[in-house]
């Protein structure tokens, strides 16, 4: 109560010297401010002339001198402010106007103090924009988890750590950008509004379109529309944007997520094999600088051979039986018990065999795995949109990075068969009909596109939030997300 209280005395007292200095003919709010330097390249600017401009961060006034400190997203610089440099008006309303959150504007020399501290000496100060509330003294503790999330503009102004996860998620998507374009990927755009469940294995948020009068829903993926840019001719294209899974929410998942998909033309799943591994590396030795992710306590090495596992081969050796044979859920339920791999209770909600197989890896491969490891060679029921293996169709050209026991992207050789498409779509119609949320509708659009042709495809998906998760080793996926929504 008594911070609550000390807090609206603050707001008044400052809504007050806004009224002041209306009175006094000052504007509170100015309109812009002609920086000569950002506060980054400031500091390799000593001994010259700049105008820099951020938040006020600190602030201490000693008699007839003191510092300040301000700071923008990417830096921060101290300013010594005193009655040598300026005249006695400016100095005091400097002391009297200019709270520590304000926005201001300085003018002076870049020098080094006694100390070695990288210093604006101020001729002028300028108060750029009044705020009526201060920063926050503490962060921590499970009520400022929640203000963190609702009120992310405060975590990025008062956590170094903050601002390093966000400025490093945009080197990130900059990179990926720049490496698809530089293999000749091109950036394209697909709807988010459908009419048809697609592109994966997953529940779809609905909604109304009112001028058409048609039911939609928001897209799962965007696999199926990006496929049928290469339909129409396009070599390579990816997108980068939002995919909407209303499914439930824990630490690594989120209903609304930033993904990037990419589709090469005349590429097997192997070809994405060497790409992604190329792409990850690089990728981490120029945001992060090395190619080590500290992950839960383990130290995880991206560079050099990553170990492979081959799905079917490994599910067989845990289940001591070829599932790949097996067409009745409850039977199958009943081996994995009498087996003592799991409990009837545990296995409840696998309603069909692509979830009862995806629930045995996640538990049984998945979970143990540290170093970076591509598991392949996946059973033909759980993606429907892969191609099949020319050896055995019952299993599917599929390859998986997994890394401290999370998945970090999937990626396979495409199906391009009208005719087993649509043999894949129609029994997960059955699956649906069976109970299972989570499949996909008979595309007729995307089967029409495919039964014009296709050529060979391989396509890969790659999860923005859970990796910068991943490297940063967060210990929920909405601190990779700036604004995640809360209830």
């Amino acid at each position: 109560m008594a911070e609550i209280q000390n807090l609206a005395s603050e707001v008044e007292v400052r809504r007050a010297k806004i009224n002041t200095l209306r009175e006094m003919g000052e504007i509170p709010y100015k309109a812009k401010f002609e920086r000569t330097a950002t506060i980054a390249e400031a500091r390799e600017m000593v001994g010259k002339r700049v105008k820099v401009a951020g938040r006020v961060v600190f602030k201490r006034v000693m008699g007839k001198f003191g510092f300040i400190q301000i700071r923008d997203i990417n830096a921060k610089i101290q300013v010594s402010v005193g009655r040598n440099e300026l005249d006695e008006e400016a100095y005091d309303f400097y002391k009297k106007m200019i709270d520590i959150a304000d926005f201001v504007g300085v003018e002076g020399e870049v020098y080094l103090t006694q100390t070695g501290e990288v210093t604006v000496k101020a001729e002028k100060v300028t108060l750029l924009s009044k705020t009526l509330r201060p920063l926050p003294e503490k962060f921590h503790g499970l009520t400022d988890t929640e203000t963190k999330y609702r009120q992310r503009y405060l975590d990025l102004v008062v956590n170094e750590d903050a601002r390093k996860v966000f400025l490093t998620r945009s080197k990130i998507v900059s990179f990926i950008r720049r490496y698809l374009e530089d293999h000749g990927f091109l950036d394209v755009e697909t709807p988010i509004i459908q009419t048809s469940v697609s592109g994966a294995s997953a529940k779809p948020f609905y909604t109304h379109h009112n001028a058409l009068d048609l039911d939609c829903n928001l897209r799962i993926a965007t696999e199926t529309w990006l496929k049928q840019c290469i339909a129409g001719g396009f070599d390579r294209v990816y997108e980068l944007g939002k995919d909407f899974r209303n499914e439930g929410m824990d630490p690594s998942h989120l209903q609304e997520f930033t993904q990037i998909e990419w589709y090469a033309s005349y590429w097997d799943f192997e070809d994405n094999m060497k790409f992604f591994k190329t792409l990850c590396v690089d990728l981490l030795k120029n945001v992060l600088g090395t190619t080590k992710v500290n992950y839960q306590g383990q130290e995880i090495e991206f560079d050099g051979e990553w170990a492979k596992i081959n799905y079917v081969e490994k599910m067989r050796e845990i289940l001591g039986f070829d599932f790949l044979d097996e067409q009745d859920v409850d039977a199958f339920k009943k081996k994995v018990v009498e087996r003592g791999l799991f409990g009837f209770t545990e296995l409840e909600e696998c309603k069909t065999i692509r979830t009862l197989v995806d629930y045995i890896y996640k538990r049984k491969i998945r979970a143990g795995i540290v170093n970076p490891t591509i598991i392949y060679n996946y059973p033909e029921v759980l993606i429907p949109l892969a191609r099949r293996n020319d050896n055995d169709p019952r299993i599917i050209d599929v390859f998986q990075v997994v890394a401290g026991g999370a998945e970090l992207v999937k990626a396979y050789s495409e199906l391009v068969d009208p005719i087993i498409q649509r043999e894949n779509l129609e029994k997960q119609l059955a699956e649906k009909l069976a109970g299972d949320e989570e499949t996909m509708d008979v595309d007729e659009d995307f089967l029409l596109a495919m039964e014009h042709g296709m050529p060979p495809i391989s396509g890969l998906g790659f999860g923005i939030d859970r990796f910068v998760q991943f490297i940063f080793d967060l210990p929920n996926i909405r601190d990779a997300v700036l604004f995640p929504l809360m209830k």
